[in-house]
C-alpha cells in the first residue's frame, strides 16, 4: 500500500473510532491501539505534508501558531429567540402558531443549553468553517479552535453542502477542574473564552462539547420534511444530537408514531402534558451534567416555519422558555473596573437603579472582555439584568442598542487603582502588583469575612479605614496592631466600643480550627470544601502542605482522589511564594491554629450521607456559619443552595425562596429547636444521599 493510501486508511479508521467514542459513547479499540494509529498518522503527515487532509484527526490537537478571527458573513439567519417566562406564554405561542399556520401542528421541546452558539459550514461533506453567532449576520471564524472539539465531525458520511447550528458548552464537572485556569465566572464564560483562544493548542486542552440542533441543506430538495427528521438525518451524518427532547401533538399516540417514522428517539406527549413536562425538567435540571437556562419550543413542520418566517430579531416559529429568575430592564450609564484580592479585573456595569429580586440594583457584573464582546455591550445600551443564583446581579443580554453610537466597550489595560500595566491570563486581565491598594484591601477583607475567620467587626469599610490611616498593611497586622492607638486619632465611627469589638474579634479568631485558617489564606482551589479534602487526605498541618509544595511533590496531592494535577500545581505554586510564606510565619507567631485538632472530629457522625442547606436568621447560630460547622462536624455536607440532592433545610426566621424550593422538592425542613435536639441527643434518622459535588465559589 502506498503512503497516500495508508494515510487515508488511517484517517478513516481514526475518524470512525472518534465518532463511536465521542458521539455514540462506544469504545471500539483500546487506548493503546488508538494512540499507535494516531502516532503513525502524525508521523506520516510530517514526512508527507502534501498528502495531509484538512479532515485529519490530528487537527483535534490544535496548533501553537497564533491566529486572528476574521469576520465571516453568515449564509443563514442566525438570530436570537423570543422569550417566555411562563408555561401559559408558551401555550399561547403554540395556539397563535396554529392559527397562523391554519393546520394542526406538532412542536418539539429541546433543552436550551447555556453555552456558545456556533455555526458549522460543510462543503462536499468536509468541515470548512466554524463561525461564532456574532451579531446574527457576521461572526468570527474560529475554525482551527472548533476542530479541536472531538464531537464535531471533520468529515461527514455523505458529500453534502450543509450548514448546521449547535451549542458549544463545558460540563459542570469540567468547569470545576478548569475554572481557575481562566478565573471564569461560569461554564458558559469559560467555554466562550476557550473558543476564542489565540492558539488552538490551548483550546484543545479544554474538554469542550457540542450539541447540534438545526441543519440547513444547500439543495433544499434534500431537506427532510420536518424538524425531527432533520435531527435524525444529522445524527445519521455523524453529529451529536441532544437525546433529551420531546414531541408534542394532539395526542401521545400521534407523537409516538411521528418519532418512529422519523427514526428518532425522544419522549412523546399530547399538548396537555406540556406544563407538567416543563415543571419536571425545571426540577431535575440540577442533575444534568451541563447547564441549561430554559427550554426551546419549535414548530416541527418546516413548511409552516417557512410561511411564518422571521422578524429582524427572532424566528416566528420558535420561543425560549426561560427558567424563572429575578429579572429587570435598565440602562447602562457607565462601566467601571473592580480589582479583586488576586488582582483580577472585573468590569462592572453602572446601572440606572432598578428593583430586582426584592432589592434595588445599581451595579451588575460583566465578567470579562469575552463576555462583553459576546453580548456586544456598550455604554447607553438597554439591557436585561438577572440575579445569578438569585444572588449576584449580572447583565444577561442587550435589549436595545444605544442611540449615542457607542461601540462595544473595551477594558483599559491599566490598573484603575495603581496604574500598573495589566497582564492577560486566559480570559481575564490581572494587576501584577501585589501591593495594589485594592488587592491589599481585598485580601484582608476576605480573611476577616464571615465565610472565613468570621471577624465580624472587620467589615470591608472598617478594613478600608484602618488601611487608609496606616494602622494595617497586611493580614498579620490585624494581630500585632495596638488598637488603643485608634482612640488617639479621634476617627469618626471608631470609638471605644468599636475598638473593644476589634480586640474581641482578634482574640476569638485565634480559636478557629486549622481548616478555617487554611480556607482564609485564599489559596487557589482551597475553599471550605477544598480545605476539608486536603485535611482528610493527610495534609492536617500547614507544615506538611508547605513541605510538599517546596518539594514540588505533585503526586502527594494527586493521590487524593478529588485533586487533579492542575489543582495540585496551583497550590504548589502558591505555597512557593515567599510573601505568602512570610505571612504564614507571622500568623503562626500571632497564635493562629496551623494544625488540625483531631479531637474535634470525635463526635458521632449522625448526619453522614446527608446534604444540608441553611437559610434565615437564628438565635443560637449567629452567624449561620456556626450551624454549618455543627453539621459538618457530624459528617454532613453543606451547600449554599437547595437542589434535588439536598436532604435537609435548616430553617431560621425569614427563610425566603429557599423554603419554597425545598417544599417543592420534598426536602425535609428542620427548625432551630429541632436541630438543637438532634445535636444534643444525637438521634436523627440517617438517609443516604449522593454527594452533589458542589463547591462554594464565593
Amino acid at each position: 500500500m502506498d503512503i497516500k493510501a495508508r494515510m487515508q486508511e488511517l484517517t478513516n479508521e481514526l475518524l470512525r473510532y472518534q465518532e463511536a467514542y465521542y458521539v455514540e459513547g462506544k469504545s471500539l479499540v483500546s487506548d493503546l491501539e488508538y494512540d499507535g494509529l494516531f502516532d503513525e498518522l502524525s508521523k506520516l503527515e510530517k514526512e508527507h505534508p502534501e498528502y495531509a487532509s484538512s479532515s485529519s484527526p490530528t487537527q483535534r490537537v490544535g496548533s501553537d501558531l497564533t491566529s486572528d478571527f476574521p469576520e465571516v458573513k453568515h449564509t443563514i439567519p442566525v438570530l436570537s429567540l423570543d422569550k417566555a417566562y411562563s408555561v401559559e406564554e408558551v401555550l399561547s405561542f403554540m395556539g397563535k402558531c396554529e392559527e397562523k399556520g391554519k393546520e394542526k401542528l406538532s412542536f418539539v421541546e429541546e433543552e436550551k443549553i447555556d453555552g456558545i452558539s456556533m455555526v458549522l459550514y460543510y462543503e462536499d461533506g468536509i468541515l470548512v468553517r466554524g463561525v461564532t453567532r456574532g451579531n446574527g449576520s457576521v461572526g468570527n471564524d474560529v475554525t482551527a479552535n472548533i476542530k479541536t472539539i472531538n464531537q464535531i465531525p471533520l468529515r461527514l458520511k455523505e458529500k453534502v453542502n450543509l450548514v448546521v447550528r449547535g451549542e458549544v458548552y463545558l460540563a459542570k464537572a469540567d468547569f470545576l477542574k478548569f475554572k481557575d485556569l481562566d478565573g471564569a465566572a461560569n461554564p458558559r464564560n469559560l467555554a466562550a473564552g476557550s473558543v476564542r483562544r489565540q492558539k488552538s493548542s490551548e483550546t484543545a486542552q479544554i474538554p469542550l462539547q457540542i450539541f447540534i440542533y438545526e441543519g440547513f441543506w444547500e439543495d433544499e430538495s434534500k431537506t427532510p420534511q420536518d424538524h425531527i427528521s432533520i435531527l435524525a438525518k444529522l445524527k445519521e451524518l455523524g453529529f451529536r444530537i441532544n437525546p433529551h427532547l420531546a414531541l408534542f401533538s394532539s395526542s401521545k399516540e400521534k407523537s409516538e408514531n411521528m418519532l418512529k417514522t422519523a427514526g428518532l428517539e425522544g419522549k412523546a406527549y399530547s399538548f396537555d402534558s406540556l406544563g407538567s413536562y416543563i415543571k419536571d425538567v425545571t426540577q431535575k435540571r440540577q442533575d444534568l451534567e451541563y447547564e441549561i437556562d430554559g427550554m426551546v419550543t419549535k414548530i416541527n413542520e418546516l413548511d409552516v416555519r417557512k410561511e411564518l418566517g422571521y422578524t429582524q430579531h427572532h424566528p416566528r416559529w420558535a420561543i425560549a422558555y426561560k427558567f424563572e429568575s429575578p429579572q429587570a430592564e435598565t440602562i447602562i450609564n457607565g462601566i467601571t473596573m473592580q480589582v479583586g484580592r488576586t488582582g483580577r479585573i472585573t468590569p462592572v456595569a453602572e446601572l440606572n437603579p432598578v428593583a430586582l429580586g426584592g432589592s434595588t440594583v445599581k451595579r451588575a457584573t460583566l465578567h470579562n472582555q469575552e463576555y462583553i464582546d459576546e453580548l456586544e455591550i456598550a455604554i447607553g445600551d438597554k439591557v436585561s439584568v438577572v440575579k445569578r443564583g438569585d444572588v449576584i446581579p449580572a447583565v444577561e443580554e442587550v435589549l436595545e442598542k444605544n442611540e449615542e453610537g457607542n461601540t462595544t466597550f473595551k477594558i483599559p489595560h491599566i490598573c484603575p487603582c495603581c496604574n500598573t500595566p495589566l497582564e492577560e491570563k486566559g480570559a481575564h486581565l490581572f494587576c501584577p502588583n501585589p501591593e495594589c491598594p485594592d488587592q491589599v484591601l481585598g485580601r484582608i477583607a476576605f480573611f476577616a469575612s464571615r465565610e472565613c475567620m468570621d471577624m465580624e467587626s472587620f467589615g470591608p469599610k472598617s478594613v478600608e479605614v484602618l488601611i487608609k490611616h496606616g494602622f494595617i498593611k497586611d493580614i498579620p497586622d490585624l494581630y500585632t496592631f495596638n488598637y488603643d492607638k485608634i482612640l488617639d486619632e479621634n476617627i469618626k465611627g471608631l470609638g471605644e466600643k468599636t475598638v473593644n469589638q476589634f480586640k474581641v474579634a482578634v482574640k476569638e479568631s485565634k480559636k478557629k480550627p486549622f481548616r478555617v485558617v487554611l480556607t482564609s489564606l485564599g489559596l487557589p482551589e482551597v475553599g471550605k470544601k477544598g480545605a476539608e479534602i486536603l485535611i482528610k487526605g493527610g495534609f492536617d498541618s500547614i507544615d506538611k502542605l508547605i513541605q510538599a509544595s517546596l518539594n514540588k511533590d505533585i503526586e502527594a496531592f494527586t493521590k487524593i482522589p478529588q485533586i487533579g494535577e492542575q489543582t495540585a500545581t496551583l497550590i504548589i505554586n502558591a505555597l512557593n511564594d515567599k510573601v505568602l510564606l512570610e505571612r504564614i510565619e507571622k500568623l503562626k507567631s500571632a497564635g493562629l491554629q496551623f494544625e488540625e485538632n483531631h479531637e474535634e472530629n470525635s463526635l458521632e457522625q449522625i448526619f453522614a450521607g446527608q446534604v444540608w442547606c441553611v437559610t434565615g436568621s437564628f438565635e443560637h447560630y449567629n452567624p449561620r456559619s456556626l450551624a454549618l460547622a455543627e453539621i459538618e462536624k457530624r459528617g454532613g455536607r453543606t451547600t449554599s443552595s437547595v437542589t434535588s440532592k439536598t436532604t435537609h433545610l435548616l430553617l431560621g426566621k425569614g427563610g425566603g425562596s429557599k423554603r419554597a424550593t425545598a417544599e417543592s422538592l420534598g426536602v425535609k425542613l428542620v427548625d432551630e429547636g429541632e436541630f438543637l435536639k438532634m445535636i444534643g441527643e444525637g438521634e436523627v434518622k440517617t438517609e443516604s444521599a449522593p454527594e452533589d459535588g458542589q463547591l462554594s465559589l464565593f
